[in-house]
């Protein structure tokens, strides 16, 4: 039997936009011809994996047809929530269709995530295979590469047949305590799920029974149209807001890893997102939008829906102009070199892999004080992204406004 993968849509991404009224959901941002949603989606395209089943919402159901028809995948179906629950009812409704039998093996995804070398990721999800029954879930842990305090971890035991138990979860520690995490050999929590039909059924009766009544009556008397199950609303409205690492993962204790050495991200913040260009410069760079500067230069290199990827080159001894912006936000990426940073009554000396935000209407520079190159990766956020949005306040190369 093949392994159905469910494909998580429902996130709305807020974190990356201070405007939540016009933030656009990160799973279907257009990074350049590619959206994370659409990397998912190819990701299933593997002959291990049945057709995909996708889990969303109306609001977002255009956006999700537009990817499968950009990734060429014709055969899927649709589970549209009537109402936002968190990852709970939103991973066992999906399960809950006729199109699955009991027994069935269920790859979960997270629409929004990056990951990289596919290959060693389906190697692990056939050995697996043989070791699912009515009881276990196998989550994917992330060896990480270093202490952030953007995701969650978890520490494992080694048991028999070679299989990894997890022993506790820890939720998104401080970076001081991520340091300690990582240092007892805790692994990344990536959010993707592995298991049968029968055991997600087993958990939710005996963990929560409540949302598992709720979650079937809501597919029961759901309709279904065009390869889309749309569940009943006062059902599913009836289900507990709650996400499945503290509805089942942290409860049961059947619980397995699956431990991975291989590149990945939630892409959940900027940071993250910079990371991507720069690793990617040289597909996105053009020597039409090199522009030199007295201090530098920087390149545009690309233009998203209200965002703007730069790379700033600060010579040695450059200085940018003390400035402010009124209509845009500002996320920078040390890359190379040690830059002085001024965030208006601070000074901060940066490193490589450092990354500092600038608030809207925040005064700031940038000075490069050493004789090596300082390279800045820039993501500006915003209704303006020209350089006319510049107040400068004070500069070396005389252009005070």
């Amino acid at each position: 039997m093949k392994i159905r993968p469910v494909i998580l849509c429902g996130g709305a991404g807020t974190r990356l936009w201070e405007n939540k009224k016009h933030h656009q959901p990160k799973q279907f941002i257009d990074f350049g011809g590619w959206s994370l949603m659409q990397k998912t989606l190819e990701r299933v395209k593997n002959k291990v994996f049945d057709y995909p089943i996708i889990s969303t919402n109306k609001k977002y159901l255009s956006h999700v047809k537009k990817s499968l028809k950009k990734s060429k995948i014709k055969k899927y179906k649709i589970i549209l929530e009537p109402a936002k629950k968190n990852t709970s009812p939103a991973i066992l409704a999906s399960a809950l269709i006729k199109d699955i039998p009991y027994n069935q093996p269920l790859m979960y995804f997270p629409s929004d995530h990056l990951l990289e070398k596919n290959s060693i990721f389906v190697r692990a999800i056939r050995g697996t295979s043989i070791h699912l029954n009515n009881k276990n879930i196998f989550i994917f842990g992330i060896k990480p590469t270093n202490p952030s305090s953007e995701y969650g971890y978890f520490y494992t035991k080694k048991i028999k047949n070679n299989l990894n138990k997890v022993l506790k979860f820890i939720e998104k520690p401080v970076k001081s305590k991520a340091k300690l995490v990582i240092k007892k050999k805790g692994y990344w929590n990536s959010g993707m799920f592995f298991l049968r039909k029968d055991s997600l059924i087993y958990n939710f009766q005996k963990y929560e029974r409540k949302t598992f009544t709720n979650c079937l009556n809501s597919v029961l008397k759901s309709k279904y149209r065009n390869n889309i199950y749309y569940l009943n609303k006062s059902a599913f409205k009836k289900c507990a807001e709650k996400s499945f690492d503290y509805a089942v993962l942290e409860k049961s204790k059947y619980i397995n890893a699956i431990k991975l050495s291989i590149p990945w991200s939630d892409q959940g913040s900027w940071k993250e997102i910079s990371k991507i260009y720069n690793k990617n410069k040289s597909k996105y760079f053009r020597k039409k939008n090199v522009f030199r500067r007295p201090w530098g230069s920087y390149t545009n290199l690309f233009k998203g829906n209200n965002f703007l990827v730069k790379e700033l080159i600060v010579k040695p001894k450059g200085i940018l102009s003390l400035q402010k912006h009124f209509h845009r936000s500002e996320h920078w990426l040390i890359t190379k070199g040690k830059p002085m940073i001024t965030l208006n009554n601070k000074k901060i000396l940066k490193s490589k892999n450092d990354s500092v935000y600038i608030p809207k209407g925040a005064i700031h520079r940038i000075e490069n004080p050493f004789n090596k190159t300082v390279n800045i990766l820039e993501i500006q956020k915003g209704s303006i992204l020209k350089e006319t949005d510049i107040v400068r306040y004070q500069d070396i190369y005389g252009r005070v406004n």
